[in-house]
């Protein structure tokens, strides 16, 4: 009762995010713009930038709480992806793209799978830039500068919102579910990696459980992970016996013959 009384409270908190909603229909930019990821835009955007910077939104936690029917799932076999929801400790680390005013295929492609296939609506949050450690303060001043970006969050009056449910039953929806983008594993997979490899600072325990039970449901089913990623399933090729090597004269150097002449003295 407490776990479900915890969840209702969460939930609610999302629809009072104390944030700018913006109605993706009338977004028209005549500056340059910065938009906030922090699922699969991490690392697959799709989009043209100018410029891409880690970094990170405060008062809220990244949850896969929200089904999707079409990249990584289906509508009978729906999969998990992850939204956010307030969280007033929460940090959320991502990605986000600075985007040119004229560009004008970024928004709607965006609004297409973001809000019109994903179920999101779009904000605007404050973005933190992560703290550049290697530059001096006077040549990096711009660049830590805090920055109003776009952001993309599912709530739960939409029709695809799955919501919480234990770790485990998240973890195995996640490894059996497909869509036209790929398996849901590979999804939460290479958010993981991202997360490791650009930002290994950061604290994400939700996320890297769900990666650490995936794992270890996969080795129990012998599932191979590489094939859920896209990898070909590198196939060994079968050693050959070996022959028993039979040394040759061919090239061995001949003494030509030779003929004796009897010489009289």
């Amino acid at each position: 009762m407490e776990n479900q009384k915890e969840n209702m409270d969460q939930t609610e908190n999302v629809s009072r995010i104390p944030i700018k909603v913006e109605h993706e229909g009338e977004i028209v930019r005549k500056e340059p713009f910065w938009v906030f990821g922090y699922g699969s835009l991490c690392w697959n955007p799709g989009f043209d930038y100018q410029q891409s910077v880690t970094g990170y939104v405060k008062g809220f936690s990244r949850r896969f709480w929200q089904g999707n029917t079409t990249h990584r799932g289906t509508e009978s076999k729906p999969g998990r992806v992850a939204t956010l929801i307030e969280d007033n400790e929460g940090v959320t680390w991502g990605k986000a793209f600075l985007i040119a005013a004229e560009n004008k295929a970024a928004l709607p492609y965006l609004s297409t799978r973001e809000c019109k296939l994903g179920g999101y609506r779009i904000y605007t949050v404050n973005f933190h830039p992560r703290p550049c450690l290697f530059s001096s303060p006077s040549s990096s001043s711009d660049f830590q500068t805090d920055r109003n970006a776009l952001l993309y969050i599912a709530l739960p009056e939409n029709r695809h919102w799955l919501g919480a449910a234990p770790l485990p039953d998240i973890a195995k929806q996640i490894l059996e579910c497909h869509g036209s983008s790929g398996s849901n594993a590979e999804y939460l997979l290479k958010l993981a990696d991202f997360m490791r490899d650009e930002i290994p600072e950061a604290l994400d325990e939700h996320l890297f459980s769900l990666e650490r039970l995936v794992k270890k449901f996969a080795a129990d089913m012998r599932i191979c992970l590489k094939t859920l990623m896209g990898e070909k399933e590198e196939k060994e090729e079968p050693k050959q016996d070996a022959k028993a090597v039979v040394p040759s004269f061919q090239f061995a150097s001949r003494v030509p013959d030779k003929k004796l002449r009897c010489v009289n003295m």
